[in-house]
């Protein structure tokens, strides 16, 4: 009976996306340690350290079909140990005694660092995939609405006009950063690691780099110049870049969540057949995937703290701090899977954007929104400070009285002759003070995604599941 929320048959589909739960899976974990022995075979085979016959009896038998995941687990519990029981696995199914050549001159993180990154490779791609869909989605949201006005708020108060496609170009504007960093991190994240027990390559010898390098290559990894078993800073871009992509779609949530309020009621969540908002009162229309969203964002930085305990490596190698990583990694992996999953599926249903609320929103406040743009067309006869310290008084007393600020001006004697009403109504037009929001849109919009290693990802997303055992195997057979 799963207890992990993500696993839970109630809330799972809401904690949890099937592909990313696929990648963080004991079956593909398993898979992956097996791929990282059967391409390490397959070099020493190449490379006279091992006999071909036992490299290719390796990669017959490296299937996580073949094993029993129950079994592995119970004598990890009795060994105390989380890979031996599986190279035991992997030996025993092996013919003729070929099982003698499995896991030969590496060492336990080796194989499951390496894997770890295959794993973080497959979810990457599919980070990467499911942020340029949410950034097409919210694009297109831009594009349509970048005329459109409505009230800007600072400090939870009306400030001045904006429109609604400048506040999502602004959103757009920060995935395609996040993309940016992504497609920076990816040479520094995906390097594997087989330097052996304390990371000196001493069990194979001269050829040590060379196995590595080759081993590592056959994987479509890259390798490192020195052991990085106690040297965690790149799990902890990996995680850090996720948690920076869901505070940001967090935000985004919460700001829609926000924009529903009853007081505001200018963008809605769309509705699914059958969504119910209340048990009890059925007239609401509870923003749920938002808040659902919102909520999964928290969940992703909260890893960050763990992760960031577990850098504190002692030594050449420490099992205190480096067994948080396998809860915590993949918890946060599919935390963010989740949230992009629920995302995109809040765009794809469509956004409610109430027009007609935003406008009459700009008014609530009877011309008060536009006191900057009063200020300023006052500054050149009184002087800027000057300026702001009577229409700052005039707006008091407005607010006081109970009165358009249009009245408030034209009655006050020390503005007396400064506007005609035509001019004065001119001004106090909230749609024609958005600033130049429509041409950032259109800035934002019109500017290059990064595409660098956008052909490798889809790659990797197409052959997900397994993506290297076919490739390394067959190549020194």
């Amino acid at each position: 009976m799963p207890s992990h929320i993500s696993e839970s048959r109630i809330h799972g589909g809401a904690y949890s996306s099937p592909e990313f739960a696929a990648i963080f899976s004991d079956t593909n974990q398993v898979q992956k340690w097996l791929d990282v022995e059967t391409a390490l075979a397959a070099t020493q085979a190449q490379m006279g350290i091992i006999p071909h016959e036992a490299a290719r009896e390796i990669a017959r038998v490296a299937s996580v079909e073949l094993l029993d995941l129950d079994a592995l687990g119970r004598e990890s519990m009795e060994t105390g140990h989380i890979l031996v029981p599986t190279i035991r696995a992997l030996e025993a199914l092996c013919a003729d005694g070929w099982g003698e050549y499995v896991h030969y001159g590496v060492t336990t993180q080796d194989i499951l660092d390496t894997g770890l990154i295959l794993q973080v490779r497959d979810a990457w791609g599919l980070v990467v995939q499911r942020l340029r869909g949410i950034r097409g989605h919210l694009l297109t949201l831009a594009l349509r609405y970048k005329h459109t006005p409505m009230v800007a708020r600072t400090h939870g108060q009306q400030a001045l006009p904006t429109t609604f496609g400048y506040k999502v170009a602004v959103w757009v504007d920060e995935i395609d950063r996040h993309l940016e960093r992504f497609d920076e991190a990816y040479a520094r994240v995906m390097v594997g690691n087989l330097t052996g027990a304390v990371g000196t390559l001493a069990a194979l010898g001269p050829q040590g780099l060379e196995v590595q390098r080759r081993t590592l290559e056959g994987l479509g990894l890259a390798a490192p110049l020195s052991s990085w078993h106690s040297a965690r800073d790149r799990i902890l871009e990996a995680a850090w870049l996720l948690v920076q992509a869901s505070a940001t779609l967090g935000r985004v949530a919460n700001e829609i969540y926000h924009l529903q309020r009853t007081e505001i009621d200018e963008v809605r969540e769309g509705r699914r057949a059958g969504q119910v908002g209340s048990s009890t009162m059925p007239h609401k229309q509870n923003p749920s995937t938002v808040d659902l969203i919102s909520a999964l964002s928290r969940l992703v930085r909260a890893q960050m703290l763990a992760l960031t305990d577990a850098a504190f490596q002692l030594h050449e190698r420490d099992g205190t701090t480096w067994r948080i990583e396998w809860a915590a990694l993949p918890e946060l992996f599919i935390y963010a899977g989740a949230l992009l999953a629920r995302m995109e599926g809040v765009l794809l249903a469509g956004l409610d954007v109430r027009e007609t609320r935003m406008r009459s929103n700009l008014d609530l406040l009877g011309g008060l929104i536009l006191s900057e743009r009063i200020m300023l067309a006052l500054a050149p006869r009184f002087g800027k400070q000057t300026a702001h310290q009577l229409v700052h008084e005039i707006a008091l007393m407005a607010q006081a009285e109970g009165r358009s600020f249009r009245d408030a001006l034209l009655s006050d004697q020390r503005l007396h002759g400064c506007f005609t009403r035509q001019a004065l109504d001119d001004l106090l037009d909230p749609t024609a003070y958005t600033g130049l929001a429509v041409e950032m849109v259109d800035l934002v919009a019109n500017k290059a995604i990064p595409q660098s290693s956008s052909d490798v990802l889809e790659t990797q997303i197409s052959t997900q599941g397994n993506p290297s055992r076919s490739q390394h195997v067959m190549e020194g057979m």
